[in-house]
C-alpha cells in the first residue's frame, strides 16, 4: 500500500521535494500491466543520486520495457529518517510511493566504499531482511552493480547477487530470467538464482564459500559445483549503438551536477597505476561526433539544462575532439548553453579547446598532476612532464584564466618528503608563470586552490599487492605541505582527513570478514559516512574491536605475488600478470604507452572490439 506523507510531514524536513516525486519526465506506469518491478537504489542522497548517469541509462534501459516499471530510491537524510521511524512509515520509491517491500528487485548501486553503512539502513527502513540468507520467496532479491563490486566480498553478506561491469544489457536479461522463474509456481528462490549463474556477469555470492590460512590469508574459494570458477565483467561493445536516455528527469531540487551529461567514451588508454576505473573499464570505445550531438541536442530540449558536460574518463584523450566541439558549440552557441570539461590532460590541452568549449561562460581549469616529481610520476605512469604542466599553464594564462585547481595524492607507493616538497615547488612555478606575464591583472586575479587526497590501494591496479601509508604518516606529509605552501598567498591548500581513507581501504580490498564490522557499524550507528558532519571514526573502530577483526591487515599489509586475493574470481579482462608486471615497472620508475601509442598486452582484447581493435 502506497505510503501517505502529510504536508505536516514534508514541512518539517530538509528540501521536502527530494521525497515527493512527480517530476518532469519521472515515469509511472499502470501497475496492473507491469510484471517485474525494480527499485533502483542510490546509497546516498536525491541530490547526489539524481546526478547520477548509471542511474539514468538503467531507469530509460527498464522502462522501455512496457513489462518493467524501475522507479527510483535514495537515501533520506537523518532528519526525514527520524520521523519516518518515529512514524512507522517505510522506505519507498518516488513514482508510486510503494515500500521497498513491494518490489522483485531492489538494485544498489555501488560507486563508493564508504555508501556500504547506508545499503543496510535503507534495507533496514524498507523491511527488508539485511542478510541474504535471511530473505524468503516473499522477500524482493536485493541486488548491487557499480565499480565498487569488482570486489563484492565485503557486501556478499547482504546481496543475492552482483552485476559486474555494464547493465545495459546483462540486466535485461536478468529480467528475463526471472519473468520464465515467476511462471513456476513451485520453484524456490534458489532455482532463480541458480539460473542467475548462466548469465555472463552475474555473481551469486551464496553459492561461494572460502577458506582461510592460519595467517588470516585465503587459502581457497570453493563453490557449488553449478557455479563458474570465474566470472567476467560484461562490456558494450558498440558503444555507439549503446541506450542512452533521451528523456531525462528534470529534479525539484537542484541536484550537485545540474546539467546534461554527456557520454564521450568508455574506458581510458592512459594506464595510471593508482587508478582503478583505468584498467576496470578497458577497452576504450568511443561514440561518434554525430551520434553525441544528437543525444546532446536531445537532452537539452527534453531538460532546459543550460550547460552540457563532456564526461569520461579522460575527455581530453577523445579522438574526435576537435570534430565534435566544432559540431556542438555551433548548436549550444544559439542556444547561450554552456560546454564545460572535467580535469583536463596538460599534454592534450590547447587554446583552442579551451575556447571551444567556454564560448557561453568562462569557468575555471582543473589540472590533476597527481604528484609533484617527475620521478613520482614516473612511478605512477602519469605520462606528463613538468614541462607539459607550465606548458598548460601557459595558454590558461594566454586565454585569460584566473581561477585554476590542482588535484595531487599522498602517500603514493615510493613518495618521499622530498616528493611532497615537490608539489609546492611545482605550484610556485605555476605562481611565477601568471607573475612573470605581462598582463598584472592575471596575476592579480589568480586563485589556485590545490587539494591532496591520501592514496588508497585498489583492486585490480597494479598497486593492488602495496601497503598504504599509516594515517600518522599521512598527517605528517600533508603538514609538511601545509607549511611550504602557507607563504603563497595566490593558493588554497584542502585535504582530505585520514581516518576516512584509512577505512576505505579496508573496504576496497576486504574479504567476507568484514561484512560482520559493516553490520556492526551500522548497529553503532553508523551511516552517510562520506560526510564529514555524519562520520563516526570511534564507531567504526568500536566495531573492529568486537567483531576481533584488525584494520591494518586489509589497509597497511603488502601482498605477496602469490596470494590469493578476495577478488581472484572476478575477470575484467586484465590479467593479473599484466598488472604485477606494471607493478614491477612502478618499482623500476619505467613507464608504459597508452593504449593508442602502443598495445602492452593487458589482456582487453579478449572483449573483441574498441581501441584494440581500431
Amino acid at each position: 500500500m502506497p505510503v501517505n506523507l502529510s504536508n505536516q510531514i514534508l514541512q518539517g524536513v530538509e528540501k521536502p521535494a527530494a521525497y515527493t516525486g512527480g517530476e518532469y519526465n519521472s515515469i509511472v506506469k499502470n501497475i496492473e500491466q507491469v510484471n517485474i518491478r525494480f527499485a533502483f537504489c542510490f546509497p546516498d542522497t536525491y541530490e547526489i543520486g539524481m546526478s547520477h548517469l548509471g542511474m539514468k541509462i538503467l531507469y530509460h534501459v527498464l522502462n522501455k520495457r512496457e513489462d518493467i516499471w524501475c522507479e527510483r530510491v535514495f537515501a533520506p537524510k537523518t532528519d526525514m529518517e527520524q520521523i519516518m521511524r518515529e512514524e512507522g512509515i517505510s522506505l519507498y520509491a518516488l513514482e508510486s510511493k510503494d515500500p521497498l517491500s513491494d518490489f522483485d528487485f531492489l538494485g544498489f548501486t555501488l560507486q563508493y566504499e564508504m555508501c556500504y553503512t547506508n545499503v543496510l539502513n535503507m534495507l533496514d527502513l524498507g523491511n527488508v531482511p539485511l542478510l541474504a540468507k535471511d530473505r524468503t520467496k516473499d522477500h524482493p532479491f536485493v541486488l548491487a552493480g557499480g565499480s565498487c563490486t569488482y570486489n563484492p566480498e565485503p557486501m556478499a553478506d547482504f546481496f543475492d547477487f552482483f552485476v559486474l561491469g555494464e547493465g545495459e544489457e546483462v540486466t535485461l536479461e536478468i529480467m528475463d530470467a526471472y519473468a520464465v522463474w515467476k511462471k513456476q509456481k513451485d520453484a524456490t528462490r534458489k532455482d532463480f538464482l541458480k539460473m542467475l549463474t548462466k548469465i555472463q556477469g552475474v555473481y551469486v555470492p551464496g553459492f561461494y564459500d572460502v577458506e582461510y590460512n592460519a595467517d588470516g590469508t585465503i587459502k581457497e574459494m570453493t563453490k557449488e559445483d553449478f557455479a563458474p570458477s570465474v566470472i567476467q565483467k560484461r562490456i558494450i561493445t558498440d558503444f555507439d549503438k549503446a541506450v542512452f536516455p533521451d528523456n531525462d528527469i528534470v529534479p525539484f531540487i537542484e541536484p550537485v551536477h545540474d546539467r546534461v551529461a554527456l557520454e564521450l567514451f568508455r574506458g581510458c588508454i592512459r594506464g595510471c597505476r593508482f587508478c582503478q576505473a583505468g584498467f576496470t573499464y578497458r577497452p576504450v570505445r568511443e561514440k561518434k561526433p554525430d551520434t553525441l550531438v544528437k543525444q546532446a541536442l536531445q537532452l537539452l530540449d527534453c531538460t532546459g539544462h543550460s550547460e552540457v558536460a563532456l564526461t569520461s574518463l579522460s575527455t581530453s584523450d577523445y579522438s574526435s575532439l576537435g570534430e565534435f566541439a566544432n559540431k556542438l558549440t555551433e548548436e549550444t552557441e544559439k542556444r547561450k548553453v554552456n560546454l564545460s570539461l572535467p580535469s583536463l590532460r596538460v599534454d592534450s590541452f590547447s587554446l583552442d579547446l579551451m575556447e571551444k568549449t567556454q564560448k557561453v561562460r568562462k569557468s575555471g581549469l582543473t589540472f590533476a598532476p597527481e604528484a609533484g616529481t617527475q620521478r613520482l610520476r614516473d612511478i605512477i605512469n602519469k605520462n606528463i612532464t613538468e614541462e607539459d604542466i607550465l606548458n598548460a599553464v601557459k595558454i590558461a594564462n594566454a586565454g585569460g584564466y584566473t581561477t585554476i585547481k590542482l588535484y595531487f595524492m599522498l602517500g603514493l607507493p615510493g613518495e618521499t618528503m622530498e616528493d611532497v616538497e615537490g608539489i609546492a615547488h611545482l605550484i610556485n612555478k605555476i605562481t611565477d608563470v601568471y607573475r612573470q606575464s605581462e598582463n598584472k591583472k592575471l596575476y592579480n586575479r589568480l586563485s589556485i586552490t590545490a587539494s591532496t587526497s591520501f592514496f588508497v590501494p585498489k583492486p585490480f591496479t597494479p598497486f593492488q599487492w602495496v601497503p598504504q601509508l599509516s594515517k600518522e604518516e599521512y598527517l605528517n606529509r600533508q603538514q609538511h605541505l601545509d607549511k611550504l605552501l602557507r607563504d603563497n598567498r595566490k593558493v588554497r591548500y584542502n585535504w582530505h582527513e585520514g581516518d576516512l581513507s584509512t577505512l576505505e581501504a579496508v573496504m576496497a580490498r576486504g574479504d567476507r570478514r568484514v561484512g560482520k564490522v559493516i553490520y556492526t557499524a551500522w548497529e553503532n550507528g553508523c551511516k552517510f559516512d562520506s560526510w564529514d558532519e555524519h562520520f563516526k571514526y570511534d564507531n567504526w573502530t568500536e566495531a573492529f574491536k568486537t567483531c576481533g577483526i584488525d584494520p591494518l591487515f586489509y589497509s597497511m599489509r603488502e601482498r605477496e605475488k602469490g596470494e590469493v586475493l578476495p577478488w581472484d574470481h572476478i575477470d575484467i579482462g586484465v590479467s593479473r600478470d599484466f598488472l604485477w608486471s606494471e607493478y614491477e615497472c612502478a618499482k623500476k620508475g619505467e613507464t608504459t604507452p597508452d593504449c593508442r601509442t602502443f598495445c602492452s598486452g593487458c589482456g582487453a582484447t579478449t572483449f573483441g572490439g574498441g581501441v584494440c581493435y581500431e
